[in-house]
């Protein structure tokens, strides 16, 4: 169901949260073949990991989301063109096939006891203004010039989106449904993930679907810089004349994360520049400061001072500062602090998160420190964080995980987070469903 309304814009504006059905590419391959022809997103995959998935398989998905640059006998074609050929060729040969008529796909993944749910559509594009697709964080026109070069050569959309709905509805009830039947596809992968999907075509079954999304908004929970590079191609390819298309729509997973959500993780900081005696001595000034038991940074101690520092956390900021040889934690900060850090004419919700009083009153304001690449480097785990701190002589910032309702909140507000604040597992895995634009 493709719900448009008039606009004198040259893209078409959704009439609001709109996932369509599409005939998905899918590899022919099944079980543990199909999971060696897989590969985690495009931008937490590093070149160790790239060349693995390489070598595991021909025809892994990893060859069209990151191809490497041609040799000489690719006749002058670049990385972007070469990517396209793989992707007429697997598609030629039958490594990839396309599925008869459009449907949405439910897809579900397990971890450690963990359920995800969701739905994988061709979403509707809308401007962020809209207030119907949120995103909560900034992008970089790097990767964004990276994906655009990408889906101009490939005329695909090769990875999904991945966003979050608040609610539960008929769309929920669906999912609920479809994984009570024999999946399509069930895998796991090396990563501990099982993945399932199921189909579903019925008219009737889709129009309720929409009928219910329709009215929704949803928060980019990861892809921010795949979203832009969506809209980006629709407006080129109506700049260019071409109309409405395929270009006006783009991958998503749709998780409604009340009913079968994500897992959210923090991403701590490791910052540079200052000592942890010195980062305790201006801290006491607008915090409360205790010393903790470290026992080293041996992971059952670390684990130790990230239960220290959720405990503290139930009763409002808290963090942890550490160097591997001892930590403390830091709460209460001043009201004082917090009224000349925070900008007065942010939301609640933004001025109230964690990560914004640790940039902006605790990195910029307390340690007048600039808040920048080099000074302030992300890390999704502690010892990670604990051991950048060891090695450059600075201290480690450990923080809570950002609740999904806040990152909700935050873009319901127009607003962006601080940079990596949100880790959402499970990703979606690339190469289970990639959509051609045709």
């Amino acid at each position: 169901m493709r719900v448009m309304v008039a606009s004198d814009a040259a893209v078409p504006v959704p009439a609001g949260l709109v996932l369509a059905p599409f005939r998905a590419a899918r590899f022919s391959a099944a079980g543990p073949e199909l999971a060696a022809l897989t590969s985690p997103p495009y931008d937490v995959i590093d070149d160790d990991e790239r060349a693995e998935l390489e070598a595991a398989a021909e025809h892994n998905a990893v060859r069209l989301i990151l191809p490497r640059d041609p040799d000489s006998a690719d006749d002058g074609a670049n990385r972007y063109e070469r990517a396209a050929r793989t992707l007429r060729r697997w598609l030629a040969s039958g490594v990839l096939v396309r599925d008869t008529s459009p449907r949405l796909y439910v897809y579900e993944q397990r971890q450690d006891g963990h359920v995800q749910r969701g739905l994988v559509g061709a979403l509707a594009l809308a401007d962020p203004d809209a207030q119907i697709v949120l995103p909560h964080e900034n992008t970089m026109a790097g990767p964004v010039s990276d994906r655009l070069a990408l889906t101009r050569a490939t005329e695909a959309n090769l990875e999904p989106i991945f966003l979050l709905y608040d609610g539960g509805g008929a769309a929920s009830e669906a999912v609920a449904a479809a994984v009570r039947t024999e999946p399509l596809m069930d895998v796991s992968t090396a990563d501990g993930v099982t993945h399932r999907l199921w189909t579903i075509e019925e008219p009737a079954a889709l129009d309720v679907i929409a009928a219910d999304l329709l009215p929704r908004r949803a928060v980019i929970a990861d892809g921010h810089h795949r979203y832009a590079t969506y809209r980006q191609y629709q407006a080129e390819r109506h700049a260019a004349g071409d109309g409405d298309g395929p270009w006006d729509h783009g991958l998503t997973f749709l998780v409604d994360a009340t009913v079968s959500g994500p897992q959210v993780h923090p991403i701590h900081r490791a910052v540079r520049g200052l000592t942890l005696a010195d980062a305790v001595a201006r801290a006491e000034q607008f915090f409360t400061v205790r010393p903790l038991t470290t026992g080293g940074d041996t992971a059952g101690a670390l684990a130790g001072l990230l239960d220290d520092l959720a405990k503290a956390g139930l009763d409002g900021h808290a963090f942890v500062i550490a160097d591997g040889s001892a930590a403390y934690l830091l709460t209460r900060p001043t009201a004082d602090l917090l009224g000349r850090a925070l900008p007065a004419d942010r939301s609640a919700a933004f001025r109230g998160l964690d990560v914004t009083v640790a940039h902006l009153a605790l990195i910029s304001d307390v340690w007048g420190l600039e808040d920048t690449v080099g000074v302030v480097d992300y890390h999704h785990d502690a010892p990670a964080a604990v051991a950048a701190a060891q090695t450059h002589g600075g201290v480690a910032l450990l923080l809570n995980p950002t609740p999904v309702t806040d990152v909700i909140a935050v873009a319901g507000a127009a607003e962006r987070m601080p940079r990596k604040s949100t880790l959402f597992t499970p990703k979606p895995r690339t190469g289970l469903v990639m959509r051609p634009l045709d």
